[in-house]
């Protein structure tokens, strides 16, 4: 394939992820970014269950489940590109709760979710405790390019077309945003492993 992109498959892509992880040692932060339709959190617990299966700690995080209140991520109105791009994420709540402890050095202590944003409330979870060989996928979309800290990094990447084929027709607005956020911050550029998503039943991907 061309642009040494090589076809994988869902399951050699998971498969390829969990490799790539398991070059680390000690706890291991991986982002896996892209739109609902590209499947990141699918793809983030098919990896986390692999590992488990291997003997290794690991916990899907849903990014959706660490958005601000709809109060503040609302008030330019429901399909502000601008503020979906970068106001919706609660950014020093995934910091503070789900990175920074579930890093190297951490407390290991990860909060699993934060708000649920259907009644836009706050869940009541716990934090787990993971162990210090544990890995945590935050997986959601417009995830890269906030200097967010993590050991490795995925971009799932789908072409406007293909978005707005795929999106739910009540969130295809977010086609344009998600658009800005390849064309500007170029998340595929810097990624360790990009993803050629268009067809997420035959991904192509690519090590940095």
């Amino acid at each position: 394939m061309a642009g040494g992109f090589r076809p994988v498959g869902p399951d050699g892509l998971a498969g390829h992820l969990v490799d790539r992880i398991t070059e680390h040692t000690g706890r291991v932060r991986v982002l896996v970014d892209g739109p609902p339709p590209t499947g990141p959190l699918p793809l983030a617990r098919t990896v986390a269950e692999l590992l488990r299966a291997r003997g290794r700690d690991a916990l899907a995080v849903d990014a959706d489940d660490f958005l601000r209140p709809a109060s503040v991520r609302l008030e330019r109105g429901r399909t502000d590109v601008a503020m979906f791009l970068d106001g919706w994420l609660d950014e020093p709540a995934l910091r503070r709760e789900v990175l920074v402890p579930g890093g190297p050095g951490g407390s290991g202590r990860v909060l699993p979710r934060l708000r649920d944003r259907r009644r836009d409330r706050a869940f009541r979870d716990e934090p787990v405790s993971l162990r210090a060989d544990a890995v945590v996928l935050l997986a959601g979309g417009r995830l890269l390019g906030r200097g967010l800290p993590a050991e490795l990094t995925v971009h799932l990447r789908m072409s406007r077309a293909a978005l707005e084929r795929r999106l739910d027709p009540d969130e295809r607005w977010t086609a344009a945003a998600y658009a800005r956020h390849d064309d500007e911050g170029d998340p595929g550029g810097y990624a360790d492993v990009l993803v050629m998503a268009d067809h997420p039943d035959r991904p192509a991907l690519r090590d940095a």
